[in-house]
């Protein structure tokens, strides 16, 4: 276990270049696409559970006890997106726009923060507790809110599931908040500290088994369409930069280390929850932009790191 341990540790000492690499790992290697896509809701799910292993206590319940940030915060992630996305669709026009990627802009309108914001925050080492309450609320409220979210965006063409996606977030949310508890007072506040490089790598070698399921496709797009390959990465970092600018200018009352996490969590969203909530119903367009949208997410944290480091604190 020890050895696994270091190896581990290993691993997460280079998190986020390890997101790049484990992205096109994955692109590289489609034919295993197929057999990865099931472990999607896993990833997720030990996303959460080590999030909560790792939470800080005190610092989360000083969160709730002091809600105007967090409301502030909750609010910026929810509305941007939103507000992103249609203004994407009024630039490209009904008359241009392919409709599977009307219900992709859709899709990122309405999807949740990308859940693994806390362990973005805890690889470049900021206070994961009010990104974490974000992400936790909004993706509880996501039942709720995505409907109606992808509603405006889209209208009634959006095929959501609301049933499969409440059970999905029940499983996944609550299970991952018990597992992640009763993990917790097993092996101690004092143990997780001290092996906190190794949940990193064990966070990064998810985001692998993730970017495996996610690339079905992509190359085979890349050959047939090159064109349209490029235009939907093209917008899909375009959505990512406004959002992450945006959040920016909002948050100006957050601290800028919680700033530079806001804003990878305000343009970066978990389409894959509504992806898989959707199944075999998504247009082949639609999984197309889902899979491309992955790339600002894994790549994201890398360039936060080099760009925002000055206001990062030391690691």
């Amino acid at each position: 276990m020890k050895r696994i341990l270091q190896w581990l540790a290993l691993i997460g000492r280079y998190g986020t270049q390890g997101f790049v690499v484990s992205l096109f790992f994955g692109l590289s290697l489609p034919w295993l696409a197929s057999a990865a896509r099931p472990f999607l809701a896993v990833t997720i799910f030990v996303f959460l559970l080590t999030s909560f292993m790792r939470l800080n206590g005190p610092a989360f319940l000083a969160v709730l006890r002091a809600p105007r940030k967090l409301i502030l915060c909750i609010l910026c992630v929810l509305l941007v997106p939103a507000l992103v996305a249609l203004a994407a669709k009024a630039l490209l026009g009904p008359g241009l726009i392919d409709p599977g990627l009307a219900l992709g802009l859709a899709i990122y309108a309405a999807a949740p923060p990308i859940m693994s914001s806390p362990a973005v925050a805890m690889l470049l080492g900021v206070e994961p507790a009010l990104i974490l309450a974000t992400v936790l609320l909004t993706t509880i409220a996501a039942p709720v809110l995505s409907p109606v979210i992808a509603d405006l965006v889209a209208g009634g063409s959006v095929p959501l599931d609301l049933t499969v996606l409440v059970t999905r977030l029940v499983v996944m949310v609550g299970g991952a908040l018990v597992a992640g508890i009763v993990l917790r007072r097993l092996l101690g506040a004092s143990w997780i500290q001290e092996n906190s490089r190794s949940l990193d790598g064990i966070g990064v070698l998810m985001y692998g088994l993730f970017a495996i399921a996610a690339m079905d496709g992509v190359l085979a797009a890349v050959v047939s369409n090159p064109a349209r390959v490029a235009g939907f990465l093209a917008l899909a970092a375009s959505l990512s930069v406004t959002g992450y600018g945006l959040a920016w200018l909002v948050l100006r009352s957050v601290p800028a280390s919680q700033r530079v996490v806001f804003g990878y969590a305000t343009g970066q969203r978990n389409l894959g929850l509504i992806v898989a909530a959707l199944g075999a119903s998504a247009p082949e367009t639609t999984f197309l932009f889902f899979a491309l949208a992955q790339f600002p997410i894994y790549m994201g944290p890398q360039v936060i790191r080099m760009l925002a480091g000055r206001f990062l604190p030391p690691r």
